[in-house]
């Protein structure tokens, strides 16, 4: 039987088959990334505590001088998003946070919770909810049962913790670098981008670079190692399926890798 992380690439790879055709023959160079300050971009966490730790205790000694991110996606799938959300949201001073497509789907079950909780459910969001301490439902409970448990949810996290959440920005930039959660449309400018793109991707991402010389740093979709190439760098390497917790250090001097 495949591992978990081998299913998650080989459909990740079945994605990227598809190529499409520039709409203009351009011969495109890359200036080098030129962050306004070094950066230290961690990609997605999927409530994997004990590597969101030690990535931050890194991070503290090997790059103290850098603005430090997270792309988003810290809940779901792992087994203490609990933990992860009350680790980021105590660090908010001196920790920026993206607003991945998960947790824009916990916000959603929150207001919604008989329409968008089944999907949450399946994607990881009863793990989630476990680490709440939120438990008997599934996505087959009833409408009732969703309802009693969105409102559980909101119980345990709180006030101040999901007014955080709902105030997540989808993109920072700083000088040529663009942090996003699952990419930017290539054919528009970066101040045209879609709260849907910057959160859930669009297809033509990673097939058609930019023209404008902006630098992408993404998350969303794992890769087997990170990638630094052509105006994108993506540090979503899997760290809920067992293949470590990736950050990107960013500056005028180059780009290297760290993981835990």
């Amino acid at each position: 039987m495949k591992s978990l992380l081998a299913q998650v690439l080989s459909r990740s790879r079945r994605r990227q088959v598809t190529t499409v055709k520039s709409r203009s023959p351009e011969v495109i160079s890359f200036c080098p990334p030129a962050p306004e300050r070094p950066l230290a971009v961690i990609g997605d966490v999927h409530g994997v505590s004990t590597l969101f730790e030690r990535m931050l205790e890194k991070l503290a000694c090997e790059a103290p001088e850098a603005s430090v991110l997270c792309v988003g996606d810290l809940v779901d799938r792992g087994e203490n998003s609990a933990d992860v959300l009350r680790r980021a949201w105590a660090c908010s001073e001196m920790l920026t946070v993206l607003l991945g497509n998960h947790e824009e789907m916990l916000l959603s079950f929150l207001d919604a919770p008989t329409r968008e909780g089944p999907r949450w459910l399946r994607n990881g969001g009863l793990q989630t909810l476990a680490s709440f301490g939120v438990g008997g439902v599934s996505e087959s409970s009833s409408a009732a049962r969703l309802v009693a448990a969105a409102d559980e949810l909101r119980e345990k996290m709180g006030d101040e913790l999901e007014r955080w959440l709902r105030g997540l920005p989808r993109m920072v930039q700083s000088g040529n670098i663009v942090v996003t959660h699952a990419g930017a449309d290539p054919w528009r400018p970066i101040s045209q981008q879609s709260d849907h793109v910057l959160t859930w991707g669009h297809r033509d991402f990673g097939q058609r670079p930019r023209t404008d010389g902006l630098w992408i740093v993404h998350g969303h979709t794992i890769v087997p190692e990170p990638v630094c190439d052509r105006g994108q760098i993506s540090v979503d390497t899997g760290a809920y399926a067992g293949n470590g917790l990736t950050a990107a250090l960013i500056s005028v001097e180059g780009v290297r890798f760290l993981r835990v």
